[in-house]
C-alpha cells in the first residue's frame, strides 16, 4: 500500500521561503503520473495549489503564479513545493497528491498524504 510522506512545514515571517517534500512509499513500485499540491486554511475548501505531469508540464493556481514552483524526480519518487515571497494568507495545511498506475487490477489511483502545516506569520 503506497504512503505518501511530507515535510519542509513550519513557521515562516512574510516574505519568506519554505520547500516542502513529498516522498512516495510504495513496494509495488507504481510509476508516477502526475504530482499537485493542495492546501486547506481553517475553516476553507481544500484548493488546489500546483500540479506537474511526469511530462514536466506545470500548472499554478492564480494566487501562487510568480511566487511558487513545483517540481518532481520520479527516480526519488519525490516532489516539492518550493514557496517564496510568502504571505499570511498562505497559511494553512499542504497536501501532496500522487496520480500513480500500477500495472496490475489496481491501474490508475490516486494518493494522499496526511499534509504538512504552514504558518505565516506577519
Amino acid at each position: 500500500q503506497v504512503h505518501l510522506e511530507e515535510s519542509g512545514g513550519g513557521l515562516v515571517q512574510a516574505g519568506g521561503s519554505l520547500r516542502l517534500s513529498c516522498v512516495a512509499f510504495d513496494r509495488a513500485s507504481p510509476s508516477i503520473v502526475s504530482m499537485a499540491w493542495y492546501r486547506q486554511a481553517p475553516g476553507k475548501q481544500r484548493e488546489l495549489v500546483a500540479t506537474i505531469t511526469n511530462n514536466g508540464d506545470t500548472n499554478y493556481a492564480d494566487f501562487v503564479k510568480g511566487r511558487f514552483t513545483i517540481s518532481g524526480d520520479n527516480t526519488k519518487n519525490t516532489n516539492y513545493l518550493q514557496m517564496n515571497s510568502l504571505k499570511p494568507e498562505d497559511t494553512a495545511r499542504y497536501y501532496c497528491k500522487m496520480g500513480l498506475y500500477y500495472a496490475d487490477e489496481r491501474g490508475y489511483l490516486d494518493a494522499w498524504g496526511q499534509g504538512t502545516l504552514v504558518t505565516v506569520s506577519s
